[in-house]
C-alpha cells in the first residue's frame, strides 16, 4: 500500500530528528533539535517576543510558546515582562544558553554539511522542493486543496447519479 504524504513526511522528520538528536547526545549536549529555530534567532537577535521569534524562525506561535517551555525548564531562555506592555513576554537566551552556542554551531555546521550531503544524493535536492512546497502552500493552503477535492469528488457523484 502506498504510504501517504503525511506518513512519508512523518516518517522523514524522524529519519533526520533522530539522527540530529543522537549527533547532539555524541557531542556531549542535553539539547532537542526543536530548539535550534529558537535559539538561532536569539542568538542572531537578542531580547525579542513570542510573536517576532515566530516570525523570523517561520514557524507559529503556538509552537514557539511549547518550546519556550521546554526550553525554559532546560534553563536555555528567560522569559520577562515587557517594560512598555507588561503583556508582551520577552525572551532572551539565558547564560547556559549563550554558553553553549559555540559547541551548537559545531553541531549545527555538521547538521549543514549532512543535508548537503543528503541533497547531493537525491535527483532534485530535498531543501528545494520542501522551499517550493511552503511556496506552493503559501499561495493555495492545503486546507483549501482538500475542500476543493471534497467540492470536485461531490460535483462528480452528483453527475453520476443525474446520469443514472
Amino acid at each position: 500500500m502506498k504510504q501517504g504524504l503525511g506518513t512519508q513526511l512523518r516518517h522523514l522528520i524522524d529519519l533526520l530528528d533522530g539522527a540530529v538528536d543522537a549527533a547532539y547526545g555524541e557531542a556531549g549536549l542535553d539539547y532537542r533539535p526543536r530548539y535550534t529555530p529558537i535559539m538561532r534567532v536569539l542568538a542572531a537577535h537578542g531580547s525579542l517576543t513570542v510573536g517576532r521569534i515566530a516570525e523570523l524562525a517561520g514557524i507559529t506561535q503556538p509552537a514557539v510558546t511549547q518550546t519556550l517551555a521546554l526550553m525554559k525548564a532546560d534553563k536555555l531562555v528567560s522569559i520577562t515582562a515587557s517594560d512598555s506592555d507588561a503583556r508582551q513576554r520577552l525572551v532572551s537566551l539565558s547564560k547556559h544558553g549563550v554558553s553553549l552556542l559555540g559547541r551548537l554551531q559545531e553541531c549545527w555546521d555538521r547538521t549543514r554539511q549532512a543535508a548537503d550531503s543528503l541533497d547531493a544524493d537525491l535527483p532534485y535536492p530535498l531543501s528545494q522542493c520542501l522551499r517550493e512546497a511552503i511556496e506552493a502552500l503559501h499561495k493555495r493552503p492545503f486546507g483549501d486543496r482538500i475542500r476543493a477535492a471534497r467540492d470536485l469528488t461531490s460535483d462528480l457523484a452528483s453527475d453520476h447519479l443525474e446520469s443514472e
